[in-house]
């Protein structure tokens, strides 16, 4: 199926993940692994306004501008209301929001555990998946949010996955394919309802 799907059909489970991996990436403050996004941009099937967007106008602090955030893709979902993919970039811009918001919840060490583990060139994409779901069992007991479960665990998946990639930018690529892995194995039907609350 062609990942440049229009509108009413639906669109393949990797992209979906995909896009809303790189969409929370591309939109999280304070990363340290900007140009390692462009290059995976670059390698992505993910539609080309979010790769030309991966660098523009940063601010000196390395944070984007609010209107970037939040403008165009509004704009955008209001000319085409029935693009999945710009649905999935809004929770993921919302998402990278909110996770500006909590990644100080997120204990350091925690976060550098799963790096090492990352590291370790030994481990199957399976184990990194468990070290990953492992870590996230941990988080979720240490992070107090107000919200419900599932929306807590994608959340929190996606933190841990930008806390590593910007702990050491170089496992970015290894992070954002088994960070989809995960969410794809485990929180899909989540996004999936997320996305067509969204469109309706």
């Amino acid at each position: 199926m062609d990942p440049q799907v229009s509108n009413g059909s639906v669109l393949p489970n990797e992209h979906i993940t995909n896009i809303l991996v790189f969409s929370f990436f591309k939109n999280c403050s304070n990363c340290n692994f900007r140009v390692e996004l462009e290059v995976l941009g670059d390698e992505l099937p993910v539609p080309a306004y979010l790769k030309e967007e991966c660098d523009d106008e940063l601010q000196t602090d390395g944070n984007r501008s609010s209107h970037l955030r939040l403008g165009r893709p509004e704009i955008r979902l209001e000319a085409d209301s029935g693009s999945q993919e710009e649905v999935i970039q809004i929770i993921a811009e919302h998402l990278a929001q909110i996770g500006d918001e909590i990644e100080s919840k997120v204990h350091p060490s925690l976060v550098q555990n799963l790096a090492m583990q990352f590291m370790n060139m030994n481990l199957s994409e399976a184990e990194r998946r468990e070290c990953l779901g492992t870590a996230l069992e941990q988080a979720m007991q240490t992070c107090l949010m107000d919200m419900e479960l599932e929306k807590k665990k994608l959340m929190l998946i996606l933190l841990l996955a930008k806390k590593v990639a910007n702990h050491k930018p170089c496992l970015l690529r290894d992070v954002f394919r088994t960070t989809v892995n995960f969410i794809n194995q485990n929180l899909l039907t989540y996004v999936r309802n997320l996305a067509r609350n969204e469109m309706d």
